[in-house]
């Protein structure tokens, strides 16, 4: 075999000639038996054992339900809580219509006709809003420029507020969770400027007397960013004093009137 290791032993190859060409593709061949030879034992042994068996490990049910993802609208399993056409799923904060204004696909709050609530009840649910705070900042700062809020189950509210180059205190800035947890980033857009809050809220438990069982807990992304991490919700969200966790039930999604034209599109809730 002129250009090659001749076998003609068992105790060694002998050389005759060898190229370049053909010194790595016999150190290749070298190489790889020892791997092939050392993996022979491992496959017999799992052939022979039940307990090495991978189809022991598949689990074949339940089979997830299929959920339509169509761009630019909601999943297929979603409640639809705003198309941009009515406030048909809202009504006021005491009942009745909800009184803010509807137009070009969007509804913006109405300064002083207070906020509006959800008429269906949640618990823990994966939300989804855009809003937009007002273009004109002028004569506006700190609390003032932009503010609303997003209440899960009506009391722990999500901070809305225009909070590009607008100093506040950062645990009552945009995607605070107001007055407990700062956001992890400031992922805001400039005023006028359509946002997103994709948000994932496990209602707290509580017992048959009222106690609390477990808090809540909850994830928001920011215009696609993370900005709270599976935090532990402390109780009510309040302007004074602590928070603390009254029992209650599921409960409506509630948006503040706070004074400032903040407008909103694109609502929807799965039920999770």
């Amino acid at each position: 075999m002129s250009g090659l290791y001749r076998l003609s032993t068992p105790r060694a190859f002998t050389r005759t000639s060898m190229t370049p060409m053909t010194r790595p593709m016999l150190m290749a061949t070298c190489l790889l038996a020892p791997c092939v030879l050392a993996a022979a034992p491992a496959i017999a042994q799992a052939a022979s054992d039940p307990q090495r068996d991978p189809a022991r490990t598949e689990v074949w049910k339940p089979i997830p339900s299929m959920v339509a993802t169509p761009r630019d609208a909601a999943p297929s399993d979603a409640v639809v809580l705003f198309d941009g056409k009515d406030l048909s799923a809202w009504e006021g904060e005491q009942g009745g219509e909800a009184g803010w204004a509807v137009a070009d696909g969007a509804f913006t709050v109405v300064p002083g006709s207070k906020g509006i609530r959800t008429k269906q009840r949640f618990c823990d649910i994966q939300l989804h809003v855009e809003w937009r705070t007002p273009a004109e900042t002028r004569g506006f700062d700190g609390q003032q420029r932009g503010n609303s809020g997003i209440f899960l189950q009506e009391v722990y509210e999500l901070q809305v507020l225009d909070s590009y180059e607008n100093p506040t205190y950062p645990n009552g800035q945009a995607a605070s969770i107001y007055k407990q947890a700062i956001p992890l980033v400031n992922a805001s857009r400039a005023p006028g400027q359509w946002q997103v809050y994709d948000i994932i809220w496990k209602a707290p438990r509580f017992s048959d007397g009222g106690g609390l069982v477990s808090p809540a807990r909850i994830t928001v992304l920011h215009n696609g960013v993370l900005v709270q991490n599976d935090i532990v919700v402390s109780g009510k969200t309040e302007y004074i004093g602590a928070p603390s966790y009254p029992p209650h039930g599921c409960a409506p999604i509630y948006l503040q009137d706070h004074d400032a034209r903040v407008s909103f599109r694109n609502i929807w809730v799965r039920e999770l």
